[in-house]
């Protein structure tokens, strides 16, 4: 997939000090700049032409062995051929036109057109790597007869073991149990498995031991010891992501939430022609990288694993975030151990360091060959490519980019800024940066002023065109949710109320805002806090949670620019969360930034925060410009490696038997990547149609769809159908027999006396769509009568387009919409949901809110209050309608006009209620003003505004 090229958004790379005043020599470049500095950084930068200043990391001396050889398997890689670079010159005009091209342009119908990178282009090629015409047909594949289930027997078989180690995750020893009751082995079954040969990437390992030299009598005890690392070839673990025709786009088709519609790609390309033309007509295949250290021990112990996981820029965000095998894991890391007495040393520091580094750069020594001489490999629509490699981005929390990019912790991987005064307008950092400032400067100097680490050498150094520095991603999962949110903005609320209220009154007001979260109503995917959230163990998802609901909590008990500030921090999340960022989303990112910066002042003007150089915080200046170079940070978040770890590590540690549990956990991660693969395979050609384990799990579907109450929270599910962007919505499978089958029962059950006549307008603007009247002055007689059967639905739901959630691989969600008498036995619940009024009309504009009685009719409507949202808290106000009389506003509207649900918050402080005495399920009935909470999904946020 070809890059597509964006407008960069580079500041001067010196700070302001004077009038510009000399320019750019480089032909076709019109930049000025204010001093010397500034002008050789940016021809290091846009015409490079440099040389690599620090030493290979594999020719390091004084610390670690030999770590391997160049690679020399690489058996495909050969230089492209003559006609390689037809239509791309090197000097000549191509390479002029390719100059003045632009990356977008405004055509016809004032829409933005997006240019494909000329050079790298992705043409398709045949094995041989001669470039194919346009219109040539795909090679084609090998013939398989349509029951040929190798190495499985049969559909029984393959479906059996797909269902045990998949989806029931059998432990070893009950599906032995299993297996001997039909007269089998599990010998037979895992063989079987391991006998599959698609998805077949075997893992291999390396030891690792320190070199250097050893000073005093008696050395330490880690000196002598020895590091397996367990990994796979990242190279042909790339060629089977490339070769999954589920993954596969068209190459027509471009995406500004992608990698590839980041700046970096077309730069890069730009790069890689540059140092080598013969490239033209070659396929850009970036790699990303992740890594973060695990536990899987639960309450004893302390068992931890470091895994590494590969994925690669050409696939798209909503793929790697449904975590459909996009994400690899490739390699244990190892995670050396020693004495208390010497775990403090600097010595053994830096040994753990080069140890992390030195490994990175053995198991992806496969990829420096292919990273300068493009090699064919198969892709899912069956062409072959010429593809070249690069290492473009890597996924780490803070404390992992601290180690990637060798500084001392509290500074900014990212940029100059000093560790005492991180919010200044400072350079980015840069490899040469680092490499000319160790040249010149002794140790203490770099610590103190630069805040690097100098005798620690970054794994990039020994790989072509990577910059660790460049490489690093936003981290909305750390940065914002776990650091700005709950470790800042959380905890300075607290201590706020300390401060200004004591001790004992702090206590009484943070209670009282525990029992206003407890008493929020239940909605899709949010999580219960029925104690509050004081609590000492806390998840992402904790803090995910608390996020949606927090700000209508602490609303009255604190001042409103505190409120201010939250709704700033907020609406940065969420913007940077969405799955497709434009030109207007990044302008309204770097105002709620503004916002932010301005409003959090509150804090420190009250005596609760010194300083505002916090790493994680100060992160968020640098998101509009990751987001030009990288795309959607969605797709590219510490969350999808957190996820990873619970399907790679943590349940195949729970199946293990607890000694040497690594060497299981990798055959576990084995079989079950051969068994998705084989699903996939057999799923392309039609076999797995129909019958078998598939409709028992539809009538099991069937029965089960109410017991869904029973898991902690409502949870939307992620789909993988194909992408609709109107919603759609349908009842329950089943209907409830023993709620009311007539309209006179219904009546007696709602206690809705006037719901017959509703009833009859109803089906009057069903029978007649084109009456212009309110169905209000519509005379009775007019409309039709019904006293027939009717049927009572405890659920409804809605399947919509929702790539920033939880979604399948091409955005769609599905949510349920609830209307019960009794739900987990705590009362009734009735759901809101947003029902669309005015198709024509935007936002809350175009939307009215209502209790849910029944999923598919009956509503009580909820008026907006004000003709905007709340200024503190960004949120609309509604409140339950009501005619004359004190009679509800109450309507029948058609399925169809449902949209998907909505989620509403108290506003507590306008009531004097006392939300102790308020449990979840009465909150609806209880108050009587409400925040429709734009927070509570991603989803929400954008349809509310």
């Amino acid at each position: 997939m070809p890059p597509a090229r964006y407008p960069s958004c580079r500041r001067p790379t010196q700070r302001p000090d004077s009038a510009l005043q000399l320019p750019c020599d480089e032909p076709g470049c019109n930049r000025w700049f204010r001093n010397l500095s500034g002008l050789t950084q940016h021809k290091r930068t846009l015409h490079p032409s440099f040389s690599c200043h620090r030493q290979s990391l594999l020719d390091h001396a004084g610390l670690l062995g030999s770590l391997g050889q160049e690679d020399h398997a690489a058996d495909r890689t050969s230089p492209l051929p003559e006609h390689a670079f037809d239509g791309y010159q090197a000097d000549g005009p191509s390479d002029q036109e390719c100059g003045a091209m632009r990356s977008e342009f405004v055509g016809s119908g004032s829409k933005l057109y997006r240019n494909y990178h000329p050079g790298l282009n992705a043409r398709r090629c045949d094995a041989h790597g001669q470039f194919l015409p346009d219109d040539a047909p795909p090679p084609p594949r090998a013939e398989r007869a349509p029951d040929d289930w190798t190495p499985y027997h049969n559909r029984l078989e393959f479906e059996l073991a797909d269902f045990l180690f998949t989806h029931a995750e059998m432990p070893a020893k009950k599906i032995d149990t299993l297996l001997d009751i039909w007269a089998a082995s599990l010998l037979e079954l895992g063989g079987v498995i391991d006998n599959t040969c698609v998805g077949s990437v075997k893992w291999d390992n390396f030891t690792i031991r320190y070199t250097g030299e050893e000073r005093g009598n008696s050395p330490a005890p880690w000196m002598s010891d020895s590091h397996d690392v367990w990994y796979r070839d990242p190279r042909e673990v790339i060629h089977d992501i490339l070769a999954n025709s589920g993954f596969t786009t068209s190459n027509d088709e471009r995406h500004w939430e992608d990698f590839m519609s980041g700046d970096w790609a077309w730069e890069q390309a730009d790069r890689i022609l540059s140092d080598d033309p013969t490239t033209a007509g070659a396929t850009l295949v970036p790699v990303i990288l992740g890594s973060d250290k695990t536990t899987v021990s639960v309450a004893t112990g302390q068992t931890d694993y470091y895994p590494l996981y590969l994925s690669i820029g050409n696939v798209r965000n909503t793929v790697r975030r449904a975590h459909r095998n996009a994400m690899v894991l490739i390699a244990f890391l190892a995670m050396p151990k020693t004495t208390r007495e010497h775990a403090g040393t600097p010595a053994f520091r830096n040994f753990k360091r080069q140890l992390f580094h030195s490994s990175l750069t053995r198991i992806l020594h496969s990829l420096r060959r292919p990273m300068k001489i493009p090699e064919t490999v198969l892709f899912g629509d069956n062409y072959y490519r010429c593809v070249v490699y690069a290492l473009a981005a890597y996924i780490a929390d803070y404390e992992e980019q601290v180690l990637l990019s060798c500084i001392v912790r509290n500074w900014c991987p990212k940029c100059l800024a000093h560790r005492d005064n991180l919010d200044e307008d400072a350079l980015r950092q840069t490899r040469e940066h680092s490499d000319i400032v160790i040249e010149e400067f002794e140790l203490r100097k770099l610590w103190d002023t630069y805040g690097i680490v100098h005798d620690i050498v970054p794994f990039t150094n020994d790989f072509p065109r990577a910059d660790i520095h460049e490489m690093l991603l936003p981290d909305i999962l750390h940065q914002l949710i776990k650091g700005g949110f709950k470790d800042h903005l959380v905890d300075w609320v607290e201590r706020y109320l300390v401060h200004i209220h004591g001790k004992a009154e702090a206590e009484r007001i943070l209670d009282d805002i525990d029992r206003r979260i407890a008493a929020v109503a239940p909605f899709a995917g949010l999580r219960r806090f029925p104690q509050g959230w004081h609590f000492k163990q806390w998840t992402g998802d904790d803090s995910k949670g608390l996020m949606k609901v927090h700000i209508a909590a602490i609303d009255g008990h604190v001042p409103r620019d505190m409120v201010c500030t939250f709704r700033a921090f907020l609406d940065f999340c969420y913007l940077v969360r969405r799955n497709v960022i434009t030109e207007q989303t990044l302008a309204e990112i770097d105002d709620a930034l503004r916002r932010f910066h301005l409003f959090r002042e509150v804090f420190r003007n009250a005596g609760v925060i010194e300083t505002f150089s916090l790493p994680r915080q100060h992160a968020m200046k640098h998101y509009p410009y990751l987001i030009r170079q990288f795309g959607a940070p969605n797709g590219l978040c510490s969350s999808i490696t957190e996820s990873k770890h619970i399907k790679a590590v943590k349940r195949p540690y729970r199946h293990t038997n607890r000694f040497q549990a690594l060497g299981q956990i990798i055959l576990i991660n084995q079989r079950l990547d051969k068994l998705t693969a084989a699903r996939m395979d057999f799923t392309e050609r039609g076999m797995l149609n129909g019958t078998c384990l598939s409709n028992v799990s539809d009538a099991l579907a069937d029965e089960s769809e109410e017991q869904m109450a029973s898991y902690e929270e409502d949870l939307g599910d992620a789909l993988d159908d194909p992408m609709v962007i109107n919603a759609r919505v349908s009842l329950a499978r089943k209907h409830q027999h023993a709620r009311a089958n007539n309209v006179r029962a219904l009546v007696a059950e709602l206690g809705v006396p006037e719901l017959p006549d509703i009833l009859r307008r109803f089906l009057h603007s069903q029978l007649h769509p084109n009456d212009a009247r309110d169905p209000e002055d519509i005379p009775l007689h007019e409309c039709p009568f019904f006293d027939g059967k009717i049927r009572v639905y405890n659920s409804a739901c809605s399947v919509f387009f929702a790539p920033s959630d939880l979604s399948g691989t091409y955005g769609m969600r599905r949510e349920y919409i609830r209307s019960c008498p009794m739900w987990r036995n705590e009362g009734p619940r009735f759901d809101c949901v947003f029902v669309i009024t005015d198709p024509q009309a935007e936002g809350m504009r175009g939307l009215d809110y209502q209790g849910t009685l029944y999923p598919c009719a009956v509503v009580h409507w909820f008026d907006r209050v004000g003709d905007g949202p709340d200024i503190a808290t960004g949120m609309w106000t509604v409140c339950p309608g009501y005619h004359t009389h004190n009679l509800r506003n109450i309507a029948i509207v058609h399925i169809d006009t449902i949209y998907c649900a909505a989620h509403l918050i108290p506003v507590y402080s306008s009531h004097n209620i006392n939300a102790r005495d308020v449990r979840p399920h009465q909150s609806y009935d209880v108050f009587r003003l409400f925040y429709v909470n734009k927070y509570a999904d991603h989803h929400t946020f954008e349809i509310v505004f």
